[in-house]
């Protein structure tokens, strides 16, 4: 059997994490159509908790070192993270799941752009137009305007925004902060966010599948973050980056399997056209990537 390479393994990985994160997508949709929205995060979010809690004593993690900036940062990167969690599964409850996760692959162009706005990274007239085309994408998908228009589209573009400030805080962060108890704090924050808003809506009496769901739901969705930290320790991110978009096929096919959601022709239209200009976007940032360390001076580190 031929060893796969880095870069296969780095892909992989990250299918893997997609795969894990739609299946979480799809298990607490099930959930949130009959126990409200915050009683959901906090079912669920608890046995993310204890999950995360054994994985960081298990690596060590528990208490790292962090000077007040640094902690500045992970606390805004969870405030990200709970804004997120909240438009994306208010989102989730209204919407089928593959028309979400066909918005939500407009993240990177929107990360791209936030970063040459509001950090100053370099992006070229290439990366620009991709943007532009891949917004256009975007509002074919969600159709402003017309019968199939679903205000909940508004939700999920407000979750973009919330994944760009994560990552434009992520991309501050040191890396020697432990990726394992950032992911903690952010599920003690979510869990705790849960936790409040379940005291003002009351879920009433779960049954035993209920609450099978949301283990599962939380497991998958620990899955998925160990399967995407690995996957950024393998090969090159510009290579393993875009199978990112191997979750809009998941999407689709458990949209249909489970919800019986047939997708729209607007919808694979959208979802092609941000597809395609996020994949450009990624090629662009590994050529300059590439072109940088080649003309760096010999040596120089």
């Amino acid at each position: 059997m031929v060893p796969l390479s880095e870069n296969a393994r780095g892909a992989l990985f990250m299918a893997l994490s997609m795969a894990a994160f739609v299946c979480n997508d799809a298990l607490i949709k099930l959930v949130l159509a009959d126990v409200p929205l915050f009683p959901s995060i906090l079912m669920r979010g608890m046995v993310a908790t204890v999950l995360l809690l054994i994985m960081a004593q298990y690596k060590g993690v528990l208490r790292p070192s962090l000077t007040g900036k640094n902690w500045g940062l992970v606390l805004w990167r969870t405030a990200a993270e709970i804004g997120g969690t909240l438009c994306f599964l208010t989102a989730l409850a209204n919407m089928p799941i593959a028309n979400i996760m066909a918005i939500l692959q407009a993240a990177p162009l929107a990360v791209t752009l936030a970063a040459a706005l509001f950090l100053r990274e370099s992006v070229g007239w290439r990366r620009y137009s991709a943007i532009a085309i891949g917004f256009v994408g975007v509002l074919i998908i969600i159709q402003p305007g017309s019968e199939g228009f679903s205000i909940y589209a508004f939700w999920a573009i407000a979750t973009v925004g919330f994944i760009v400030l994560r990552d434009l805080v992520t991309r501050q962060m040191p890396t020697g902060i432990p990726s394992i108890f950032v992911a903690l704090i952010t599920s003690v924050g979510i869990t705790s966010v849960g936790g409040i808003g379940a005291i003002f809506q009351h879920a009433g009496a779960v049954d035993i599948t209920t609450l099978a769901l949301c283990a599962c739901a939380a497991a998958f969705i620990v899955a998925a973050y160990l399967f995407s930290v690995e996957a950024m320790r393998h090969g090159e991110i510009g290579f393993v980056s875009p199978f990112r978009y191997t979750g809009l096929i998941w999407a689709i096919v458990l949209g249909w399997l489970v919800f019986s959601d047939v997708p729209t022709v607007p919808m694979l239209l959208g979802s092609f056209i941000v597809v395609i200009t996020g994949g450009y976007t990624f090629y662009r940032e590994r050529a300059v990537r590439r072109r940088a360390a080649a003309m760096r001076p010999f040596g120089a580190s």
